[in-house]
This record gives C-alpha cells, structure tokens and sequence, in this order.
C-alpha cells in the first residue's frame, strides 16, 4: 500500500478571498473517506474528542442540535483565559455532503454580534475528502483574515484527529 499523504490546506482561501472583504472560502484535503470526515463534524462522539476549534482552545457545549432549525451555542476557551461565545442556527443538513449554518459572535452578556453563513461541503476525492468552507457576511478584511486563521487551525486539529481515527479503524479491519 502507497504511503498515505499529508492532509493539505489549499491556497484557495487568499485567491479566493482577497478582493472580497466580506466573504472567506478555503479547503483542506483529509486522509480520511467523506463519511468519516462528516461525522467528525456532526457527532457529538468525535467532536468531543477534536474540539471543533482552534489549536490550544478547549470547548464548552450549551446547545448543539444538527438538524435543519436545530441550534449550537458553543464557548471557545482560549489559551490565555479568554472566552470566546458563538452560536448558529442549522440551515442545511445534508449528510454526508453539505452544512449551512449561521455563525454569530455573542458578547460576555450574550448579546448577539455580526451573523455570517458559513457552507461546509464534503467532496469524495478517492480515498480522501475536500472540505471546502465557505463563510459570507464578514463585517471587514480583519474579520475576514481572523476567521481564516481560526479556521485553518481548527483544520489542522481535525486532520490531526482523523488520522488517528481513521489509522486506528484502518488497522482493526486488515
């Protein structure tokens, strides 16, 4: 069997951003088959195991409902103490090739910030899976460039996680 390749980040996410201040797309190729990689993005088992946010942060979940309608309200915490609210409402649930959800920021009283609408779709590519994200409604280049940064990182955390997951099944059934 060929060696496996490395999970890549495409540089999609500058060409396809750097004109439009208030949209972000970016992909990543995972080693891992579509089915994997949508369920590490909609079930609670995987997603307490990989966190579903950037390098260093751990999560609190208060709400998460995947279904069309159904709510997630999530706090991110930061390395250095800071905590960072979210929430959004499903729009599209489509398994296992399609996500779409609002994204909103809440404030440390819990109101509610800027919405954006982020599209995640999951590509067969072989034996591995694209992931395409796409996040419209950014308020600015800075909010558009900090986003991307936490993306790719929470990226890097699932690649990370999928690798393990899917070497460790891999390995059981030969």
């Amino acid at each position: 069997m060929p060696a496996r390749r490395a999970s890549e980040t495409r540089g999609r996410a500058a060409d396809a951003s750097a004109g439009d201040a208030s949209t972000l797309v970016i992909s990543h190729v995972f080693d891992a088959p579509r089915e994997l990689v949508y369920a590490a993005w909609t079930e609670r088992r995987h997603l307490d195991r990989w966190q579903g946010a950037p390098e260093g942060f751990t999560v609190t979940v208060q709400e998460y409902d995947i279904r069309p309608g159904g709510a997630f309200r999530i706090c991110m915490h930061a390395p250095d103490g800071t905590d960072h609210r979210l929430q959004g409402i499903y729009r599209e649930v489509v398994p296992p090739e399609r996500l779409v959800f609002t994204h909103t920021w809440l404030d440390a009283a819990g109101a509610t910030g800027h919405e954006t609408l982020v599209t995640i779709t999951f590509t067969e590519r072989g034996d591995r899976t694209e992931l395409t994200l796409r996040q419209t409604g950014l308020a600015s280049t800075a909010s558009r460039d900090g986003h991307r940064e936490g993306w790719a990182s929470t990226f890097t955390n699932l690649a990370r996680y999928l690798s393990a997951t899917h070497h460790s099944t891999h390995e059981r059934t030969s």
